[in-house]
């Protein structure tokens, strides 16, 4: 019997709509706002602000790829595990820490809008041009996240591990 099979894992969703078949020109765009969001800024912690941002958002698909990506580019679990729960950790810089602020604010505009002390905390780790990347990052990833949950994109099977 598999790990998956013993855990009574449910198997994945059925892909609701192939996106970028569908809709290429849209695809495209949003391949480029990403890598334009990403240009230049630290591979790191942008990994890192996706992670957090997809966790918020409950993008199974998303969280799956950008901590693979993360472990590939030299995160360690340790701190991905700890993103939920990054303000009781000391595992995270201040500059990560008004970075994950932000990305919060942010993926949550709903429940308040970006709180004044919020942003004036990411601007002060941040020059003028980084933070302008890091609310293009943040929007984009929310943005791809409600592409992948609206259409049901979840992880691709693995081996058990």
């Amino acid at each position: 019997m598999t790990k998956t099979e013993e855990l009574g894992t449910v198997p994945a969703p059925k892909l609701r709509l192939p996106l970028p078949q569908i809709v290429p020109d849209v695809y495209r765009a949003m391949v480029g706002l990403n890598k334009a969001a990403e240009a230049g800024f630290d591979p790191v912690l942008a990994e890192l602000v996706k992670i957090h941002a997809s966790m918020i958002n409950g993008c199974a698909f998303c969280i799956d790829m950008h901590s693979t990506d993360a472990l590939k580019g030299g995160e360690s679990q340790h701190r991905i595990f700890a993103l939920p729960a990054w303000r009781e950790t000391p595992f995270f810089t201040a500059k990560e820490q008004a970075a994950l602020a932000l990305t919060e604010a942010v993926t949550l505009v709903t429940q308040g809008h970006v709180p004044d002390a919020v942003y004036e905390e990411a601007a002060r780790h941040f020059e003028q041009e980084e933070l302008a990347q890091l609310i293009s990052l943040i929007v984009t990833i929310n943005a791809w996240n409600r592409f992948a949950i609206t259409t049901r994109m979840s992880p691709a099977p693995r081996a058990a591990e």
